[in-house]
């Protein structure tokens, strides 16, 4: 779906699916259901920015300053955070799409603020708040500007955060 969500049909899935469409539609009912079977196999995967929170072979504070790194570039371009590109198709709060969108990003926050948390932060949360967006501008940024190396502008603004917010240097 590089293509977006909304540009792309049930047809459309039915025909690159190695399933009959008769199969696709039995397994899921509307275009909605697709979506979010799709977001919560991303979420899943150990693909996304929760992935890189759970690393526990990585210090807490790594972790963080991780969350502004993107994958190896491929010739794709860059498509930003599914679930902001999610919730920006499906705009309407009270949509099953939007909603999921939401839960993940309210989820992502509280796994952020459980690694200042751990590091002694004082206020764990707003730093998660701060954090989150930070992430979620540069990703923004670089799937507008097709930049894959945009965090390094979000990573300076974390650092310094992240040096102001947890006891000593930051460079736990």
């Amino acid at each position: 779906m590089a293509q977006g969500i909304n540009a792309t049909g049930m047809e459309q899935v039915a025909e690159e699916a190695p399933v009959s469409k008769r199969t696709l539609y039995a397994h899921f009912r509307t275009k909605n259901e697709l979506v979010i079977a799709h977001l919560q196999g991303l979420a899943r995967s150990g693909a996304t920015l929760e992935g890189v929170l759970a690393r526990e072979d990585v210090p807490a504070c790594e972790r963080l300053r991780r969350l502004f790194e993107q994958p190896a570039r491929d010739a794709a371009p860059v498509r930003g955070c599914p679930f902001i590109d999610a919730a920006a198709e499906f705009p309407a709060p009270e949509s099953a799409v939007h909603s999921y969108a939401r839960e993940q990003k309210l989820r992502m926050v509280d796994l952020i603020a459980a690694l200042p948390a751990e590091l002694g932060c004082r206020e764990p949360l707003a730093l998660a708040e701060q954090l989150a967006t930070l992430v979620d501008g540069a990703a923004g940024r670089a799937m507008v500007l097709d930049d894959p190396d945009y965090g390094r502008h979000a990573r300076a603004a974390a650092d310094i955060l992240l040096d102001h917010a947890l006891p000593g240097d930051g460079r736990v």
